[in-house]
């Protein structure tokens, strides 16, 4: 029977390899998990190292093979929560925050959805169906990490999908051409045709013009709108996480922002924050981060309202302590330099996943 030193052992170095796996694949992510607690940031790094493997299981699969792919997952998820993981640093180590956490079964789930939704390529008619992708890709992420915040009320929840939600918006529109150019299209397709574009044809030649801007000004408008919902959320936070949250908060606005600056063109090359911009936004985080604002009390979008209803309904464990100020303080500046770094990096993570996206 294994001794509780070499348990310990064990852990540490479950620890140390789903950091690596996410340091590698992830550097945004590593980046901004230091501007978080310890006691969140280690079991982020275990989350989002799970969410990793699984979108590459799912992602890499040949298209007749996704359910298959999709199903080895979901068995994966059922030895975690049963509490008998497979013999691998990452399961294992997700294992220990679903426990510590009482991690819902149904916010992997809805992840896991969202990755097979992306792998067999389909296409969202309206505005309402690309919410409910959100919710699934972003929404659900948000919910978790908010869950390891220690943080579970129902409308901290739902302004925390809120994020997750504008945040994958505005990934799409930063990035219709590289999506387009693989084959994906995340646009409505109702709001294209009523800007007068082909959702097909325009798939089969991308290109930027006054009509498409219409349709990316819309959607970067709704974005908007749930960061501007998502604002109450953050100030019910641990104060510890409050700064981080807000930081990428202004970081994936101001990414919109620049969108925008460009006439509304993800088209013609990808949008990104400068890094005198990024330091002021960053310090704008750490002087506004902790403030409380109205507005909590919004009813929850219908597309995440299952994400919601599923914490509500599972036990909370005891809140986690978090960093100072000043520690904060400190690794902003490392992370607005690994950031800066991340920029000139090719983009290696498919447009639909919850990671390194800022």
């Amino acid at each position: 029977m294994p001794t509780r030193s070499a348990d310990a052992a064990r852990e540490a170095a479950d620890r140390l390899a789903c950091r690596a796996l996410i340091a590698q694949g992830s550097r945004s992510f590593h980046a901004a998990s230091r501007l978080l607690p310890g006691s969140v940031a280690e079991p982020a790094l275990a989350l989002y190292a799970f969410c990793r493997t699984a979108d590459d299981a799912v992602d890499e699969a040949d298209p007749g093979r996704v359910e298959a792919a999709v199903d080895s997952v979901r068995r994966r998820l059922d030895a975690i929560y049963a509490g008998r993981p497979a013999d691998n640093p990452v399961d294992r180590a997700f294992a220990r925050v679903v426990a510590r956490v009482a991690l819902p079964r149904a916010l992997p789930d809805a992840l896991v959805e969202g990755f097979a939704w992306d792998a067999l390529g389909r296409d969202y008619e309206t505005i309402d169906e690309l919410r409910a992708y959100g919710a699934r890709v972003a929404g659900s992420v948000g919910a978790m990490m908010t869950l390891l915040m220690g943080a579970r009320s129902g409308p901290v929840i739902a302004r925390a999908a809120d994020l997750g939600v504008a945040m994958q918006l505005t990934n799409i529109a930063r990035d219709i051409g590289a999506d387009a150019r693989a084959g994906r299209l995340y646009l409505p397709k109702q709001w294209m045709r009523e800007a007068g574009i082909d959702p097909e044809a325009w798939r089969a030649e991308p290109r930027h013009d006054e009509a498409l801007g219409e349709v990316v000004r819309r959607l970067l408008a709704e974005a908007d709108r749930l960061y501007s919902r998502s604002h109450a959320g953050i100030g019910q936070l641990p104060i510890g996480c409050r700064t981080g949250v807000r930081a990428a908060h202004l970081l994936y606005a101001e990414i919109g922002r620049e969108v925008a600056r460009r006439g509304h063109n993800g088209v013609d090359g990808r949008a990104v924050v400068g890094r005198r911009r990024k330091l002021w936004l960053l310090a704008g985080a750490l002087l506004s981060g902790q403030r409380i604002m109205p507005g909590l009390r919004a009813e929850p979008l219908a597309e995440t309202r299952f994400l919601v209803e599923a914490v509500e309904t599972s036990p909370a464990p005891r809140p986690q302590p978090g960093r100072t100020f000043g520690e904060r303080a400190v690794w902003t500046t490392d992370l607005v330099m690994r950031l800066e770094r991340g920029d000139r990096r090719p983009r290696s993570v498919p447009a639909g996943a919850p990671l390194g996206q800022v």
